[in-house]
């Protein structure tokens, strides 16, 4: 934000510009840290005068419902750094926590390396990545994970965490929960390679490049393949207040898809763990009359047009609105077909 300055203490600072929903909430005290001593300093401030701690990034995954009456401390870390390995072609990329996740993809691109192009423009910054494995279009950070490092607020201690003690799931990970508000991410290193194969068997990646007459497509290719496909669904933060996703797509046993399907023979679903499937929790919403649908007195917040995934603000509207209406739609998705569908979205409240 402009006018503060990293490493000083602000008090009574508005979250609307820290926060991709635009929801306006104040911030009893604020700390933006560009190094890892910064965050050091916030932590034993934040302990000194018995401030709970807030840790914001991008704010692309939070859902404010209330001011913050302790320390918000943003990630602001920047630097990206790449070592080769061993192994020709491969290398080691490793990214601070304040970069801007899709930056990191482009520039992964920009080198020539493949494993990041499924993942671009997803919002929020790199140090949220492995909090909840994010993913899209048949590709996770797990695929091209190689470990971390953390701060742990307690011992101010750093720590690695290679990828099995990450304990990755869909959209999970051990930060969100045996190991939730304990550490810090400071940085986070991919394996990526010079060479290799994309990744086109998901969504309607095969069909913009056919569009784009690209039948030999690298990751520059596939990316922006990606890139127009969440264009045309997602709308732009910057332009209507969102979180992208607010729920995770559900996965149920076969035997209860099998059930549904008899009744809903056109839902769709993704095989996944052996006798589980993925629904997609869009269609559920939207086959709840949801997609579109605009609420409020000033009908300033609802479901995106473009995909029932997304909830919005188009101006105005609270957090606590934001939430009533997802736990209305959970209640209509688990109403009309005994699948509950969870938050993507960290809620904060009082």
């Amino acid at each position: 934000m402009d006018g503060l300055q990293a490493g000083t203490l602000y008090n009574n600072i508005s979250l609307k510009p820290f926060n991709t929903f635009g929801i306006e909430a104040n911030a009893a005290h604020f700390w933006q840290a560009t190094t890892p001593n910064e965050v050091i300093e916030a932590l034993k401030l934040a302990k000194e005068n018995h401030w709970e701690i807030l840790i914001l990034g991008g704010g692309s995954n939070v859902l404010l419902c209330t001011d913050w009456e302790g320390l918000v401390l943003q990630i602001a870390l920047k630097g990206i750094s790449v070592v080769p390995t061993e192994k020709l072609n491969e290398v080691l990329i490793t990214a601070a926590a304040g970069e801007r996740w899709h930056n990191f993809v482009l520039h992964s691109l920009e080198l020539g390396l493949y494993g990041m192009e499924n993942l671009s423009l997803i919002p929020g910054c790199v140090g949220a990545a492995p909090m909840q494995n994010i993913g899209a279009y048949g590709a996770e950070i797990k695929d091209t994970f190689h470990s971390l490092v953390a701060l742990d607020r307690n011992s101010l201690q750093y720590r690695t965490f290679t990828k099995e003690e990450c304990g990755f799931g869909y959209r999970e990970s051990v930060f969100k929960s045996s190991l939730k508000g304990q550490y810090i991410i400071l940085s986070v290193t991919f394996k990526l390679s010079a060479e290799g194969e994309v990744n086109i068997g998901y969504g309607d990646i095969q069909k913009i490049l056919e569009a784009n007459d690209v039948t030999n497509p690298g990751p520059i290719e596939v990316s922006r393949a990606v890139i127009t496909i969440r264009e045309s669904k997602l709308p732009n933060p910057e332009v209507i207040g969102n979180a992208g996703s607010f729920f995770k797509n559900p996965e149920i046993p076969e035997s209860q898809y099998l059930e549904l399907a008899k009744v809903y023979p056109t839902m769709p679903h993704y095989p996944t763990h052996p006798g589980q499937v993925k629904i997609p929790a869009g269609w559920l919403i939207e086959q709840c009359g949801w997609k579109g649908k605009k609420m409020g007195d000033l009908q300033n917040y609802g479901v995106h047009e473009k995909q029932a995934l997304v909830l919005v603000n188009y101006g105005g509207a609270t957090g606590q609105e934001l939430w009533d209406l997802a736990i209305t739609i959970q209640a209509d998705v688990f109403q009309k077909f005994g699948i509950h569908i969870q938050p993507e979205v960290n809620l904060i409240k009082a």
